[in-house]
């Protein structure tokens, strides 16, 4: 009985954390009628396939694709057409290029939850991941514009989900689970290259399974976490599901954009998008808002999507919502509209002490192995020690440190400019080793560790609701606008 009831709290409970995202991205999606950072892209991107006009893309086309169906179902509903500007080429309401990203992003604490539950059977870490999730303020911002990284890390978590799902109960489930996971794969890729990340985590959890498998056979009925059941993937079901159908999946995805854009064929068309990128610089003379990939886990650098001064205007800015009807002079009291796309702060730091310590301990136990082993060789006898985590929970470790490293370590042989929003893939997996942590204090006997558990939560809302007014771009005085910036290099 407590089982259900503990089942069904969680799925209203990711329900509510659903509903709480869509209010929150849906809230005045057109409040700046203008394009916002790098709108100036995607939605006249998108907008150009609707109107059929030839243009050159750095980026694989599936996330315009997917904008471009937001703004033509937009454009036909009888709501929402008052307020347009002609920034895409077309007359559009800003909402209608921005909606499609809104609900995509509202589904992503949804689909990290059931990871996490799948990963674990735990319902307390299945709504503790996707509450921390959707209390990320760079989710929040991503989600609100029509830009392309929710897609990419979408895809790629609906990958890894569908693959768990294949790889559960000691045997591969229909083959349409294992399908579907190199369709998404495939999808991720489609949206900008280094949605490659997840499926590179694939790989190495799939060769460090045959490694572990060859050097301590486990039966199969023995196998207690999906990710040991990989070396029921032999190389041929590994190659056809998690190599060729991803590749088919993202050539048959440039289709439509090779027919608009008939000047480069397939191959063509990769070479001069990696031609592209090494063209790019680095440094703040390529752009102000350039950070290098070691940064990021720290958030060190932000990258500001939109800022108004209302005190340096010379004219209203038909690009803001209506001014407080109490403001007065606008440059007697000026306000500041300011989006900055940067993460929660507490969250951020306090999911890389997660992930690093998840690190110490993998090293710890393989250590202890180690020595376990030497002794077995030798005779010795050992006092048997306490070991935390159990030797079951190392997988659910081994999946999270190797997935956040294929999505962030890569980045180190990057040489073009890189910002902030290029750990969003690494950062989904620190934030559930910090969920597993939280989820461990919370069901700890131990009442002060339960309090721990709860205070630390309490502390990421709080920091959340403290810096919403730059995720949401609402008004603020230069005051209030100057205490959220801690650190000179978050202006």
């Amino acid at each position: 009985m407590s089982y259900q009831l503990n089942k069904w709290f969680t799925i209203i409970g990711i329900a509510s954390i659903f509903l709480f995202s869509v209010i929150l991205r849906f809230w005045q999606l057109g409040r700046f009628n203008t394009l916002v950072f790098d709108e100036v892209y995607y939605a006249k991107f998108a907008n150009n396939y609707l109107t059929q006009t030839e243009f050159f893309n750095a980026h694989p086309p599936l996330s315009q694709y997917i904008i471009a169906i937001g703004i033509w179902i937009g454009s036909i509903l009888p709501f929402g057409q008052e307020i347009v500007n002609n920034e895409t080429g077309s007359t559009l309401a800003s909402w209608s290029y921005r909606w499609i990203n809104a609900l995509t992003g509202s589904f992503i604490p949804v689909v990290v939850g059931a990871i996490a539950y799948q990963l674990t059977h735990r319902w307390s870490y299945s709504f503790i991941a996707a509450l921390l999730i959707a209390l990320d303020g760079l989710f929040l911002v991503e989600s609100r514009y029509a830009l392309n990284n929710i897609y990419l890390v979408i895809f790629g978590l609906l990958g890894h989900l569908c693959l768990i799902i294949a790889l559960q109960n000691n045997q591969l489930k229909p083959r349409k689970w294992l399908a579907l996971s190199g369709i998404f794969f495939g999808a991720s890729a489609a949206i900008k290259w280094n949605g490659l990340g997840f499926l590179l985590g694939i790989y190495m959890l799939w060769i460090l399974a045959w490694i572990i498998q060859f050097i301590a056979p486990t039966k199969k009925s023995e196998y207690k976490f999906p990710w040991q059941n990989l070396t029921q993937l032999n190389l041929i079901k590994f190659t056809l599901y998690l190599f060729v159908i991803p590749i088919i999946t993202y050539s048959l995805l440039w289709i439509p954009h090779i027919i608009l854009n008939p000047q480069y064929g397939f191959w063509e068309m990769q070479q001069q998008i990696f031609s592209y990128h090494q063209r790019v610089g680095s440094g703040p003379d390529t752009h102000p808002y350039c950070a290098q990939w070691f940064t990021w886990p720290l958030m060190i650098r932000p990258v500001v999507y939109f800022y108004k001064n209302t005190g340096l205007l010379d004219k209203p800015e038909p690009s803001l919502p209506p001014l407080p009807p109490d403001i007065g002079d606008p440059k007697v009291n000026p306000l500041i509209f300011d989006v900055h796309a940067m993460g929660n702060p507490i969250l951020w730091w306090l999911s890389v002490w997660g992930i690093l310590l998840l690190i110490l301990m993998l090293f710890n136990r393989i250590w202890h192995w180690e020595k376990n082993r030497q002794a077995r060789r030798k005779k010795i006898k050992l006092k048997q020690t306490f070991q935390f985590p159990p030797a079951s929970e190392m997988w659910l470790l081994l999946y999270l440190i190797i997935n956040w490293m294929s999505n962030f370590l890569p980045w180190s042989k990057v040489s073009r400019c890189t910002f902030l929003y290029h750990y969003m893939g690494a950062l989904v997996f620190a934030v559930l080793a910090f969920s597993w942590w939280v989820d461990r204090l919370l069901n700890s006997r131990k009442n002060y560790l339960k309090i721990i558990g709860f205070t630390t939560i309490f502390i990421v809302f709080l920091a959340f609701v403290f810096w919403m007014p730059v995720y949401l771009g609402l008004p603020l005085s230069p005051q209030d606008w100057q205490l959220r910036m801690w650190f000179r290099s978050w202006i």
